[in-house]
Order: structure tokens, then sequence, then C-alpha cells
């Protein structure tokens, strides 16, 4: 078997050739292949999904570590509460597909959502009013500074608006697989997203049946090409590129949606953003030989219409970003992780 291209691993499908391929199955097979590479001093990329890299045309020169599988492990308490032990490498939408077959409260919203499991903690993945943390109990990791296993109650991940511990530094804690404490019920937890409110006929803040909020949930993403399809070429991305960026209240545009917090600054909308600074839906599409554009459904999409480089898609990214930035003064951050590039 030839070794693939990151290129076959990322949902971007953009990204060279590693020095070195390893596929991995489980948490065992996992440290001993990072622990190798740490003690040869090479470089470590982990991946999963490929659903939030951005991986240079040159490649990764160092070992490339894929891991898939692992299963599930399902306990109960005494209070009724599913004590859910998840391995890194299951896809995460049959997580949350499960969930809402056994009647598991707290992730029905974060259908659809590309990638593996042991990716969410990371990024502290969220859509439509729900993040990973509100159901998180645990993430048990290899830490490679002190080449041992460790564990972390979900209050000391350090959680944020795509942010945890992890991410603050990176590279360092592989995930081997996460627990999860699920209420059980036939109803969702509280909507807390307008658009799926809307969606589901109900107000913010009430529950639904948990199959009809994740059927909703994965027909807003279907509209927003932020489902898999590889006939699709809107879903050839890194999902939303950048994150929603805080700002003082002064500083909020006028007409921007804004949604005040709690340290005082004012979360706005990068979407809204980018398209009131001239970037609309499939910008880029009307130029010669175009191999790259925003998603023609959703403008925080960077999309490969195929055949696309890695270079080509950073240009875009640049033009999106130093355009908001010379509109609003609004500097926006990539929310996937850049590997051997800048932006």
């Amino acid at each position: 078997m030839v070794d693939p291209a990151l290129r076959d691993l990322t949902t971007l499908r953009l990204g060279g050739p590693a020095a070195r391929y390893v596929p991995v199955v489980d948490a065992d097979e996992l440290v001993a292949a990072v622990s190798a590479a740490d003690a040869a001093g090479e470089p470590v990329l982990l991946v999963g999904g490929g659903s939030n890299l951005v991986v240079a045309d040159v490649g990764f020169a160092g070992t490339v570590v894929h891991l898939t599988g692992g299963g599930v492990h399902v306990d109960g308490d005494a209070c009724g509460v599913a004590s859910v032990t998840v391995a890194a490498g299951e896809p995460w939408d049959d997580l949350v597909a499960r969930a809402v077959q056994e009647g598991w409260t707290g992730v029905e919203a974060l259908s659809g959502i590309p990638g593996t499991v042991g990716a969410t903690p990371i990024q502290n993945v969220g859509a439509y009013g729900q993040e990973v943390a509100q159901a998180i109990a645990r993430v048990r990791v290899w830490d490679r500074v002190l080449r041992g296993q460790r564990s972390f109650a979900a209050a000391e991940c350090q959680f944020g608006y795509r942010h945890s511990r992890f991410k603050a530094d990176p590279g360092r804690h592989i995930v081997l697989d996460v627990t999860f404490e699920f209420h059980p019920g036939e109803q969702s937890a509280p909507v807390g997203y307008a658009e799926l409110a809307r969606t589901l006929g109900v107000q913010v803040g009430d529950r639904a049946p948990l199959a009809e909020v994740r059927e909703a949930v994965l027909g807003l993403r279907r509209g927003k090409g932020m489902v898999l399809d590889a006939a699709d070429h809107d879903t050839w991305s890194a999902g939303s590129f950048f994150t929603n960026p805080f700002v003082e209240p002064d500083r909020v545009p006028e007409g921007a949606p804004s949604y005040p917090q709690g340290d005082g600054r004012v979360k706005t909308s990068a979407a809204w953003l980018i398209e009131k600074a001239g970037f609309g839906k499939g910008f880029g599409l009307d130029r010669p030989d175009a191999r790259v554009s925003l998603s023609t459904k959703h403008t925080l999409a960077l999309t490969n219409r195929g055949g696309a480089s890695t270079a080509e898609l950073l240009d875009l990214a640049r033009e999106v970003r130093d355009g908001v930035e010379a509109r609003f003064g609004v500097a926006l951050v990539n929310e996937p992780v850049l590997v051997g590039c800048v932006l």
C-alpha cells in the first residue's frame, strides 16, 4: 500500500505527503507511535477525520499518526446518568447518532460535525447553541512532556469559546478517550440558538424531541454545505474558517449581530463581517480557472473546487481577512490548524 498524501486524509483535500505514515486503531498503538516518533526526534501530526487541518503543499516532514476507531464503553450510575467513554478515533457524528437513538441528551445540536471524538475537546467544538464541554466529564490524554497518562476533569480543561487547555498548549496532550455524562430523556437540552428554534417551531429555551433536533440540525448544516458530500465541492472545506471575533462594544460595526459577554466584550459574526466587506457567497468563482472560493452556501467556509493548492486557499483566506480588517478594523482569526504554513 502506498502511503496516502495528506490531501487524502483531510476534508479540504489539500496537503502534500508525509515523511512517514503510521495508522493506529487504539490508545496503546497511539501512545506507542507517538512515543517512538518523540524518541527519534521526529515531528508528529495526529490526524483523525482531518476536518480541521490546512496542510502545506510540501506536506509534513515528520510522522503522521492516523487514528481510527477504538470503541465505546457505556456505564450507568445510581442516578441514571449514562457515563460513556469513547475512544479518540471514533467518528464524532456516529456518537451523536447513537446518543439520539439511546435517549442521551446534550449533544444532539452537534449533529453532522465531521471529525473524531478526540478532536472535540481540543477545540471545544460547538454549534447551534451547544458546546461539547457541556457534556464532557473527563478527558484522558498522553502527556508528551511528562511521558505518561493524565486525566482532566471537565473543570480542569479550561474550556472557553473554541478553546481549551489542550489548544493553549498545542502538541503536548494526545487525547486517548473522552468520558461524557448524558442525562436520559426523549427531549433535547434547552434549544439555545434562534435559527434552530425557528426551524423546530419552538421558542429559544424550549425543548424538542431528540430525533427532531438532530434532523433539523442536519438540514440546516446541509443547507450551508457543512455536511460532507464528495459530490458537493462546497463541503470540500474545513468548516468555518474564521472564528467569531470578540471586540469592545464600541467596535461593533453598525448593524452587526452582537452578543454581550460576561467580560464586557461583545461577540459578533464573522460571516456578517465577511459578507458586508464585499465577500459574498461563491466569492472567487468568477475568476479565470478558479480552483478555490468561498462556499456558495456559507461565507465562512473556504472551499477547494477541485485541483486546488493550499497556497491558493491561503491567498483567498488572506484576501478575506485583510479585506474585513480594512473595512471594519476587526482582525479575523483562523479556526483550522495550519500545518507547515502561515496565514
